[in-house]
């Protein structure tokens, strides 16, 4: 019988099959998208395709069971007290994992002993810290959607955090970008959330997807939202969003499905909707650079390795949250800005709060897995010495003065009776399996510490025995002994046996004496023998009465652990400031972007800060609405508008930012169009991924959006890029149709003849110093065009050899006067080569003859008159 079959079978023709094989097949059918993972003895176990795909992916010896059958079944394992770490290696590769275990005791077991699955590991429902990336939030996702509407919900079950918004019903955009934002692992998809083009975007971020219309049952879901956030402020808000609400229940009910008990942890909800934050679509998030590098991928080099220096994990996810998520609204940036000022102004109390901050441990993922029931004894000992350490830094932080401090202040519960418990309860060092016993600190529980005194003092106890029984008999020669046969005995020799009590029951007689039990000795054998398997289960009794109670904190453990990382985060701030030498922005309602002595926070810890050149950077909503910024390559035109971008994003983050001065009216979004590369999956190629976001920016910029344009239209011909450059820069720089804050680099020098045109538009280059055939970069930034772009000389810097270069410059030369260009080791050809000018006249020629002048208005003709006149006039 083959595999397929053996499944497709089960259980009409299964007589033949062992009970054990029968039994994992039972558990199996109802787990057939997971990795089953059988507890046999001291072994997780995989049978038939389970056990092929988990030998591949661990690295694991394939063997085989027999079944009963014909078909031998595949079979490989992995240790019981390690199976963790393969779990989280399968989770890594996106496979989901069920965990079968022995629900009965094997000593008191009739038979086969009865197991089942105890909890189901997928990608999003992770809660274990070695599956988890410490400074990220590990999402899982629901889409609820149909022609009328659309939400979304997010949950991070590690931390207990929920979060849903509303979708318009053409959602796919706006949700792919929820997604990019959120990065989740797995993703719910109602019926009318499964379309192809969203399906395809999930696969290629590697998410796994579900489409199951009964979990978003409308019927149901507002009963089941209430049931678990019934405390929670927003719980209202979010029932008035009945997509949002659906998309959160089946979130609910696959949690509960995977976690199997109550979702205790899971208390924090949160309705949010884009207008509350600045949008960072992913591409901006990727050419800004915020989280990895675009050339390695790497943290370094990226400003979140600049700004990642919290205390705390906790502090670390809330740092990405405000990153992803910068501010939108004056007054609660400033609330951040006057707190990081507060703190810079006073370090010994800021280095007071980050010494102790140092030694808390991950308060919100902890609490989390004790509200689960999956906490161990190194968990519940982490969570004591964490709480432990929080009087001090409410002592400390009251000595500040300032709003949100104040609020933070508030919110910390010093939580001194879970420390004093847990200090008392839980063992110095104590294992990481729970059924080894040595979980519970001495002098906590009597019953334990009695059972404990029979297992380590059991020899004491037997030589106090004996001691006494010899006084009482008179018997020098009496020693107590043990066999597998009797167990504790008294042995005496033959000649002292008429002295033996009445008390005494023979056992046994030897040629040179007699052995003998006594009730309190044989009463001592049961409690000694079966002492350790007593005092294992009574100390996990006991653990989960102390884990039980460390859960019913859960609220008050949550609503500190979030303070502690929103304080972290500050201190971090204020950190930065005093050490890389920021400034604290004035953040307003107005359209004025003014810099002064502007820095870029990452190249200025790569090459220093005294070797960085600083720059002014000004642009507002009127008359500097666009910065034309030209010169040549490698001269810092990119980095330049990056700082620009990033110091913006920073101030809104609440942080201080480089600069001597910076005065930030608020952004939206910023948009970024900095480089391209050909998307060969999608079959794009580098212009077409260039023209796609340049669609993007033009269909979602607003006036208050920061607009980051580096060389448009270089992936195509030089008059169609130029062209296309020119109608985009007219745009944007329009106030009826755009008019938003726009720095645009260029090599199309013509396009600075916008600035005489258009209102709003400045001219800037990058200035350089040149010496005869040599040019050094001075990384100003001046008011003005760029007189050259001297490619040749940044041709020779990069390391061209010395024969092109010269090569380079006889074309050139030729070129600027009008004259042809000849093919250098070649005889040259009949026909005359034909001069760039040359193809310029004959692009215009076509040009010309391409029009339809039947579809064209006046005023279309008269502009492309225009044009056509502007560029005849470049041709000599």
């Amino acid at each position: 019988m083959s595999e397929e079959k053996l499944y497709e079978q089960f259980p009409e023709n299964t007589a033949e099959i062992t009970p054990m094989m029968r039994q994992y097949m039972d558990v199996k059918r109802q787990y057939m998208d997971c990795l089953l993972m059988y507890r046999l003895g001291d072994f997780y176990e995989m049978f038939f395709r389970d056990a092929k795909t988990a030998s591949a992916e661990l690295d694991l010896t394939l063997t085989g069971r027999q079944c009963g059958l014909e078909l031998r079944a595949a079979m490989c394992g992995v240790p019981y007290h390690s199976v963790d770490a393969y779990v989280a290696r399968l989770i890594a590769r996106g496979y989901k994992v069920a965990i079968c275990d022995q629900t009965e005791d094997p000593a008191t077991a009739k038979g086969l002993v009865d197991r089942g699955v105890t909890r189901v590991v997928t990608p999003g429902t992770v809660t274990d810290a070695s599956m988890l990336e410490g400074d990220a939030n590990n999402y899982l996702c629901a889409i609820c959607a149909d022609e009328h509407g659309a939400g979304m919900s997010f949950c991070d079950i590690s931390t207990g955090q929920a979060l849903v918004t509303e979708l318009p019903a053409d959602f796919t955009d706006q949700a792919i970008e929820e997604c990019g934002l959120y990065n989740p692992r797995e993703v719910l998809l109602s019926d009318g959330a499964s379309n192809d083009r969203f399906l395809t975007a999930l696969r290629q971020r590697g998410c796994l997807t579900e489409r199951c219309d009964t979990r978003f049952d409308p019927d149901t879901a507002a009963d089941r939202v209430r049931a678990q956030f019934s405390d929670a402020p927003a719980l209202q808000e979010v029932l008035a969003s009945p997509y949002a609400t659906r998309a959160l229940a089946a979130l609910l009910s696959y949690l509960a499905e995977t976690q199997m008990t109550t979702l205790g942890n899971l208390r924090t909800l949160e309705r949010y909707s884009r207008a509350q934050y600045m949008m960072l679509d992913e591409v901006a998030r990727r050419n800004l650079e915020l989280f990895q590098t675009l050339r390695g991928h790497e943290k370094k080099g990226s400003l979140w390795w600049v700004l990642a220096h919290t205390a705390t994990t906790m502090g670390a996810r809330t740092l990405r949250r405000w990153m992803e998520q910068p501010l939108m609204q004056p007054a609660a940036i400033g609330r951040r800005l006057n707190a990081v000022e507060v703190l810079f102004e006073e370090p010994a109390v800021r280095r007071a709060i980050a010494e102790e901050l140092s030694g808390i441990q991950d308060l919100e993922r902890l609490i989390s897995r004790a509200a689960l029931g999956t906490a161990n004894a190194r968990d519940l000992q982490s969570i004591g010495a964490s709480v432990a350490r929080v009087p001090e830094i409410k002592r400390q932080l009251g000595m500040l003065d300032c709003e949100l401090l104040r609020s933070l202040y508030g919110e910390l519960d010093e939580l001194t009776d879970i420390a004093s418990l847990l200090d008392a309860a839980i063992a110095d060092n104590p294992p990481v399996t729970l059924r080894d016993g040595g979980l519970i600190r001495r002098g906590y529980d009597h019953e334990v510490d009695k059972l404990r005194v029979l297992v380590d003092d059991s020899r004491a106890l037997l030589s106090s025995i004996e001691q006494r029984e010899r006084e009482r008999t008179g018997i020098k020669t009496l020693k107590i002994g043990y066999n597998k046969v009797f167990g504790y005995y008294l042995e005496v020799s033959r000649a002292a046996a008429a002295q033996v009590p009445e008390d005494y029951i023979r056992k046994q007689t030897l040629v040179n004496g007699e052995r003998y039990i006594t009730p309190e000795l044989k009463d001592l054998e049961t409690q000694v023998l079966s002492a350790k398997d007593r005092i294992t289960g009574l100390e996990y009794e006991v653990f989960e009465h102390v884990r039980k109670t460390v859960a019913e904190a859960t609220p008050r453990i949550q609503q500190t652990a979030a303070a502690l990382a929103q304080l972290d985060v500050l201190q971090n701030f204020a950190e930065l400031a005093v050490k890389n030498d920021y400034r604290r922005p004035t953040v307003d309602a107005g359209d004025a972007l003014v810099i002064t002595d502007g820095r870029h926070p990452v190249i200025e810890q790569i090459l220093g800060k005294r070797a960085f050149i600083a720059n002014d950077t000004r642009l507002d909503c009127g008359e500097h609405r666009m910065a034309i910024i030209t010169g040549p390559n490698m001269a810092g035109k990119s980095t330049y508008m990056r700082q620009t971008a990033l110091i913006v994003l920073m101030a809104q983050l609440g942080s201080f930012v480089p600069a001597g001065t910076a005065r930030i009216g608020v952004c939206d979004r910023i948009f970024t169009r900095i480089g391209a590369s050909d998307d060969l999956s999608a079959g794009q190629s580098t212009f077409m991924v260039e023209m796609s976001e340049v669609a993007e920016i033009i269909r979602s910029a607003t006036s208050r959006s920061l607009l980051i344009l580096d060389e448009i239209g270089r992936g195509t011909s030089t008059y169609d890029g130029m062209s296309i450059a020119r109608a985009v820069l007219e745009y944007v720089a329009d106030k009826k149709k755009l008019g938003a804050r726009t720095m645009f680099a260029t090599h199309y020098h013509e396009l600075t003849e916008l600035s005489e045109i258009l209102e709003g538009v400045k001219n800037y280059a990058t200035a350089v110093k040149k010496r005869g055939d040599d040019i050094t970069f001075l990384r100003r930034i001046v008011p003005g065009g760029a007189d050259d772009s001297y490619g040749i000389e940044v041709a020779k810097l990069a390391g061209v050899p010395e024969p092109v270069i010269r090569r380079a410059k006889e074309i050139l030369k030729s070129l600027e006067s009008g004259g042809t260009v000849r093919v250098t080791g070649r005889k040259r050809p009949e026909t005359p080569q034909v001069s760039l000018t040359d193809f310029g006249a004959v692009e215009l020629v076509s040009r010309i003859r391409r029009l339809n002048l039947d579809e064209m208005s006046p005023m279309q003709a008269l502009n492309l008159l225009y044009e056509l006149k502007t560029t005849a006039e470049r041709l000599p």
